[in-house]
Order: C-alpha cells, then structure tokens, then sequence
C-alpha cells in the first residue's frame, strides 16, 4: 500500500484504520481428498485444508476478498474478532449478511483494534465450516514482546471433525428427520485423522522439536458439534491465553476446548528423546448421545528419536470427566486486573437448552425421530431461534418491517429448579415458542447475563459465543443460580468470546455495550443452532461517528 494512500487513510477518520492493510483472496473452491479410505469433495478455501493462515499485527487493516466458485452459500465470520463499527462484515450468514450465492463475490474489511493473539475464520452457514476453516494469528505490536518468554518456535494446531458425508447434504437431513446428528467420521488434528482410524496410519500430523526448548502451540478448536480435551503425552502444558487474552500462567496435564475456543499453550520438551503422542478425544456431558470415542492422534517428536518407534501414549480423561473441565476453567485469570463493570443497566437472564416439539408430519417414522416420537430443537428462555430470510442488520438498519422482533424476553417466563425440575415428558410439556426475536440495548449499557443450563431432554456443557465483544467470564458454578451463594470474581477474571456453561449449572458474563450492531449469540455447537439455539442483540448508536455504525458496503450479498 502506498505510503501516501496510508497517510489519507490516517487522516480519513480517527476510527479504525490499521496500521498496515494486509490483503487477502479467498477462492471458496471444492478439493478432491482422500481420508479415511474414501475420496470425496470438500468446500474449502484456496483448496487447502485447514484453509491458510491470516497473520496480521495489532492495529492491522485486514481486506480479504471472497469468492465463491462452489454451488453452495458461503460466508466467512472472523471469530473472536471484536468487528468494532464494522458489523456489516462479521460474517453470520442471515445475521449481519445475506450469504455470498455461487459465482459472487464480497470484500470484508475490518480493523484489528486492540486484540492480538490467537482467532480463526470459519464459514457461517449451514454446517460448511467442518472443513471451511482456517487461523488467524495476530502478533503484538512492533518491539511488544509476550508476557512469557519467547518461544523457540510456535505452532498452529486446530481440532476438527471431519465426515465422509455432505455436510450440507447431512445437516438438512437431520433437521429433516427431526432427530439427533450422527457422529463424525473422525476427529482431526490439522485435518489429519492419525493411526487410531482406518487408512491413516500416514495420515499424521507432526511437530518435530529440539530437547530442552519451549514451544508455543496455538490451539483452535474448529469441532462441528463436539467439545474436546487436548492433551500431549508426559509434557505439561502452561496456559498463557485464551480467546485471544493473555491469561496468568497456568500448568496442567490437559485443557478442554469447546468450539470456537482458543488456547496458547507453552510446551517444553524435557522428556527423554522419543516420540509422543498429541492426543484430541471427546468431552461429552449430555446424556444419551452418541458420539466419536477415536482420539485423534499427532505426533510430539523429538530430535534424533528412532523414526518407526510406537510414540507413547497421551493420557485424556474420560469422556464426561466434568471435573477436569471445571479445573482448566478455575485456572484462566486474566494476566493483570481488569475493568470489569461493577454496575449493571442491562441485566439478562438467559436459560439454555435442548427441547422435543410434537410431531407435526404425515411421516413421524421419517421426520420424528426425537425423544418419543417428537421433533428436537435447543432454545433460549424457551424461544428457538428462526433464522429470517433477509440479513437482519440489512432489516434493521434500513427499518424494513416484518423480518424480526424486539421481544426477546430477558428472563424465563417461569423460574423453577431447571437443572433437576426440568419438564421431561417429551413431547407434551417440552416445546418451544418459534420466532427471530431480538434484544435492544442502549449504547454503552453495562450488561450482565446470567446463562442457566437446563435439565429438558439432558443437561450438557454448551459453549456459548457472543459475535462484536469479548465478555469477562465472573462466575460460573453447577446446579441453578443463586444470587446469594454465587462467587463473583471482578478483580481478574478472564476476558472471553466463547464460554462453556457448565452441565447442570451456570455462567455470569460482563461487558460493556460499546459497538453497534446486530450481534448473535449462539451456541457453538452446530447442531444446537441449527436447532435454534440463539438470539440476536442489537446495539444502538451511540452519539457521533465514533459511536455510529457506518452505512453498508456497496457489495454486500443480496438474498
């Protein structure tokens, strides 16, 4: 970018404007793969799988062009990036944009104000990002070291699940069967599967390291519909982020990633020479669902180690070992004290949670097959969410009518014991209200909301992202909230854009509503917002351009 180019951009506005602008070109492409004994087409970007890196700077301008050369819908949402007045290129497809159609195309333009770390870009639409994802790695600024020692060498390493159907294919039809979603063919570590599945044995992913040095390992959990635990064989592992915020340092044997959760972890290679297990298993705390029990597995190897040798098995816990999850979560402090709002203008209390509809088709065999012949879904304060055909932000901000509402409740209706005395007698009292429901908060709103797991169909550990903030995660705890027992952490509690509310419990979030927009709130599991697991908030303006969302891009994407 030309020196005089940058100066006007400087000048322009005292908004976001990077530093640098960093120019990327997406293809959304189809790539023929072979895994786990089949060949099949994927979506990908640049036909790369995991797709390319973004690295930028805090402060960085990033422009990535899309273009997208399949027959499906695509978007791109920019996770954990805070998009500050710049909602119209967050990327959930219905939310902030109509999805970018076959043979279209759409700039996202968008400042990296204040945030570095670990993030990543997936596709926001249908379930397309099992396979369309990739990192974004942003650096401190020029002469800002870390906060830890710096690393011999850093890696990246994402979690995925990988299947041998059509997601797209699949998601429709398991919403179409009104039942539960198969597991995934696979676990993957940077899209490899590794030797505990079929045909895989070469399938590996590999870190070589060098005896007595430390590692930085960048961890993204990318996982459609499954939480994982992440662990290397004999080394510990000290937290030092997490979504993108320096955490105080903290050692462990294991971490638990929901998806759309990060980590940065330091590893020091301090074992005798060998080859070691990285190992990516499941972590599932719902009742009765079937899911992939194959870890994943990639390989820690030192220098010099014997090529061929068995590398030494990584201990995970089991697979609903609650414990291990609520010891990594105890552990993430924010690295200094933070502002945290100590007055609250928008209280939220938010249930959330799986529901069965009654069956409603001429076929129950085919399109009921929920608990007792219903159909599933998953809601908040019992409002499943229903996504418009239109882009709300699109709605909102030229105030079409018709599209959305601004009832959202901000409570349940009823409060009972709703981890334990939950309705269960599906399908007659388990049902759900149907809308696309919105909340409206007044700019700069100190806002809290209370997240309540409940126990209708199973209680389970559901990863909860806010698109536009990151949010200080002040309490959390099992069973049903209770104002006069909970323990609220404001002098150092960590800074996050996705938070696991425990099973059968409860998690308080913080932040201050300071960007415009149409924001969504939604579970991270695939399945449960497809469901409907979500609810829009909106954002209003501010005073004056800095408090202002700027008009919408002349490209933005018809529906």
């Amino acid at each position: 970018m030309s020196f005089y180019l940058q100066a006007f951009h400087s000048m322009a506005h005292e908004w976001p404007s990077g530093r640098s602008t960093r120019f990327y070109d997406f293809k959304v492409q189809t790539l023929r793969i072979t895994k786990l004994c089949n060949t099949k087409e994927i979506v990908t970007i640049n036909k790369k799988f995991p797709g390319p890196v973004v690295y930028a700077q805090e402060g960085d301008r990033i422009i990535a062009k899309v273009t997208n050369e399949t027959p499906y819908n695509a978007t791109i949402h920019w996770h954990g990036v805070r998009q500050k007045l710049s909602c119209w290129f967050d990327g959930p497809s219905y939310i902030t944009q109509c999805p970018i159609q076959a043979g279209q195309t759409f700039t996202y333009e968008f400042t990296l104000v204040k945030q570095k770390g670990t993030f990543f870009w997936h596709a926001h639409v249908s379930w397309l990002r099992a396979t369309v994802y990739g990192a974004i790695v942003v650096y401190p600024k020029t002469g800002v070291p870390y906060p830890f020692k710096h690393p011999y060498q850093e890696h990246i390493v994402i979690l995925g699940e990988y299947w041998l159907k059509d997601v797209v294919q699949l998601e429709r039809q398991v919403l179409a069967s009104g039942g539960a979603a198969p597991p995934a063919d696979a676990f993957t570590i940077n899209g490899h599967p590794g030797p505990n599945y079929n045909c895989s044995g070469n399938d590996v992913y590999k870190i070589e390291v060098v005896p007595g040095k430390t590692y930085l390992l960048r961890l993204i959990n990318a996982a459609l519909n499954m939480e994982n635990f992440f662990a290397i064989a004999n080394h510990k592992l000290t937290v030092v982020e997490a979504d993108a915020e320096y955490t105080k340092p903290f050692t462990t044997d294991r971490v638990m990633l929901g998806p759309g959760q990060t980590m940065n972890v330091l590893v020091t290679a301090d074992q005798p020479v060998g080859k070691y297990s990285m190992a990516m298993g499941p972590y599932m705390s719902a009742q009765n669902v079937s899911f992939q029990n194959i870890s994943a597995i990639a390989y820690f190897q030192y220098v010099g180690a014997v090529p061929n040798s068995l590398s030494l098995p990584a201990k995970l816990p089991s697979f609903n070992d609650n414990l291990a999850v609520k010891t990594v979560m105890d552990g993430l402090r924010s690295l200094n004290p933070v502002d945290v709002p100590k007055e609250i203008d928008t209280s939220l209390f938010v249930t959330v949670g799986l529901n069965v509809n009654k069956c409603r088709s001429k076929n129950p065999q085919k399109n009921c097959q929920g608990n007792n012949n219903g159909t599933m879904a998953a809601s908040m304060n019992n409002v499943t969410f229903i996504k418009p055909t239109v882009s709300i932000l699109e709605a909102y901000y030229k105030k079409i009518g018709g599209h959305f509402t601004e009832d959202f409740p901000g409570a349940p209706l009823q409060f009972y014991d709703f981890v334990n005395g939950a309705p269960n007698n599906a399908p007659n009292n388990t049902n759900s209200l149907n809308g696309t429901r919105t909340k409206v908060i007044e700019f700069g709103s100190r806002v809290q909301i209370i997240f309540q797991d409940t126990g209708t169909v199973t209680t389970e550990n559901h990863p909860i992202h806010l698109h536009g903030y990151s949010f200080y995660v002040v309490a959390y705890g099992t069973g049903n909230f209770n104002p006069q027992t909970a323990n609220f952490n404001l002098v150092d509690p960590p800074y996050m854009n996705t938070i696991g509310v425990p099973v059968g419990g409860w998690a308080v979030i913080r932040f201050v509503a300071d960007n415009p927009g149409v924001w969504f709130m939604h579970c991270h599991l695939d399945i449960h917002q497809s469901w409907g697991l979500g609810a829009v908030l909106i954002v209003e303006n501010g005073k004056g351009e800095l408090e202002t969302l700027p008009h919408p891009p002349a490209d933005l994407p018809r529906c």
